[in-house]
């Protein structure tokens, strides 16, 4: 991969709105169950509890992650996403180590995350694994759910 900026993101670019949109379609088309997507839409990544990077590439959109505050020293991963055009190219990873430095820097010690435990979801699981996270049990707001994997890690 070349050179990427990482920026957080107004999420007001069509690039950016069509990785959302395409990403929320693709969870629903995915998961079994409608009420096992937990992916935010655009309203819940505008929360003031939530900050969004984009990554790109040339100026190309390569990916996107977001850190939803959930107290003073807790942050939920949201909204990971690699566009189809630069999957397997080491974006998620990179970016995934943007979001742990940003964190650290917000002050949290620990990030968690929910993903799904269908087959799809298994490359995401494993990327979160060789950085470091391990399962857990539900935390903030989620209930045990069969289609849901919940994973942390401390971070600082």
């Amino acid at each position: 991969m070349t050179i990427v900026e990482i920026e957080i993101d107004d999420l007001t670019g069509p690039d950016i709105l069509g990785l959302i949109s395409g990403h929320l379609t693709e969870m629903h088309s995915v998961t079994s169950q409608a009420e096992s997507v937990h992916a935010l839409d655009l309203n819940g990544l505008r929360r003031p509890e939530v900050t969004v990077w984009s990554v790109r590439e040339q100026g190309r959109i390569a990916g996107c992650g977001a850190i939803k505050r959930l107290d003073a020293t807790h942050g939920e991963i949201k909204s990971m996403r690699t566009a189809d055009t630069h999957r397997r190219r080491g974006v998620a990873a990179r970016l995934l180590g943007h979001l742990e430095a940003e964190s650290v820097r917000m002050g949290l010690t620990r990030l968690s995350l929910e993903t799904g435990s269908e087959d799809f979801f298994e490359p995401a699981r494993r990327l979160y694994l060789a950085h470091g996270f391990e399962y857990c049990e539900p935390f903030g707001d989620y209930r045990p759910d069969p289609l849901s994997v919940f994973m942390t890690k401390k971070i600082a």
